[in-house]
């Protein structure tokens, strides 16, 4: 491999191809008389990143043609009455999805707040029943947003899975664990390393495709990366007036054969996902299946 000509796994340009299909099939379903798609958004508090995170959810339904529903409530709500909304929005036909974003405060029961939610409506893949089907490798649940984003974008760059040693450190709840799974039902022969790992080194020097959710920046250098490997950065931080994710990007893209930037790899293609689970919602809510 020549130095310094990895590939980008560009997020951004994949995900806008993917928002073109999803707005043409939403508007064919409108102009036959259907209603379109409904996303209900749900932010608890006043948390800065969460309301970036949000604002660009909504603005992706937008310009698809999904209708997002937002319901923002104050850092004081109680687990109660955030569940008493969860009900509301399971028994309303005309809701698709329920997204409520994540990290909720501290105070407030994230999984049972997460159990409530209809598993026909959990376009964000956390229910139990929904990981359970991942778990399971049922078809027709929902597979958590950034571990789908990943497997679309590395099946677009024709980036082979099965057979391969994939290394993914992070053992998240949101992230690492779900996508652990979906990588082995893909065929790969998967490693975990989170916080407890005693070389994290060890593991990512060995790994053909590499994957970082850890939220450290800088984290990966140049010296824990297979040559020729595929670097997935999951991770996205802000250090001053920068953006950097758990690669040190500069460094690795000089050993990796293919590389995400961050920002525009894995973040687009995490919203997409979200885009395309809210589709498959509806045409399952609609009876379009099939």
């Amino acid at each position: 491999m020549e130095k310094g000509l990895s590939t980008i796994l560009d997020g951004r340009s994949l995900s806008e191809l993917i928002r073109q299909e999803i707005k043409q099939e939403i508007d064919h379903h409108v102009a036959s008389g259907r209603r379109p798609p409904a996303l209900a958004v749900v932010l608890v508090g006043e948390d800065p990143a969460s309301q970036v995170y949000v604002a660009n959810k909504q603005k992706a339904c937008e310009k698809v043609g999904i209708r997002s529903l937002p319901y923002f409530l104050p850092s004081n709500t109680t687990t109660q009455e955030l569940l008493e909304l969860i009900a509301q929005l399971n028994a309303e036909e005309q809701v698709d999805g329920i997204l409520v974003q994540l990290p909720l405060p501290p105070h407030i029961n994230s999984q049972e707040v997460i159990t409530a939610i209809n598993p026909s409506k959990d376009v964000d893949g956390f229910h139990p029943e929904n990981m359970g089907k991942l778990v399971a490798r049922m078809e027709g649940g929902f597979v958590p947003c950034t571990p789908l984003g990943i497997d679309l974008l590395l099946k677009h760059y024709g980036v082979e899975l099965k057979g391969k040693d994939v290394v993914v450190v992070g053992e998240g709840f949101i992230v690492g664990r779900p996508l652990s799974l979906l990588l082995l039902w893909r065929g790969a022969t998967v490693s975990i390393c989170h916080i407890h790992t005693k070389d994290i080194s060890q593991y990512t020097k060995r790994a053909e495709v590499l994957i970082s959710a850890t939220g450290v920046p800088g984290l990966i250098k140049a010296h824990m990366v297979r040559e020729g490997a595929v670097v997935v950065d999951i991770g996205i931080s802000r250090v001053g007036d920068r953006i950097m994710g758990d690669v040190d990007f500069e460094e690795v893209k000089e050993k990796a054969s293919a590389i995400t930037p961050v920002p525009g790899g894995v973040g687009p293609m995490t919203v997409s996902a979200l885009l395309l689970n809210t589709l498959k919602a509806y045409r399952k809510r609609l009876g379009l299946l099939g």
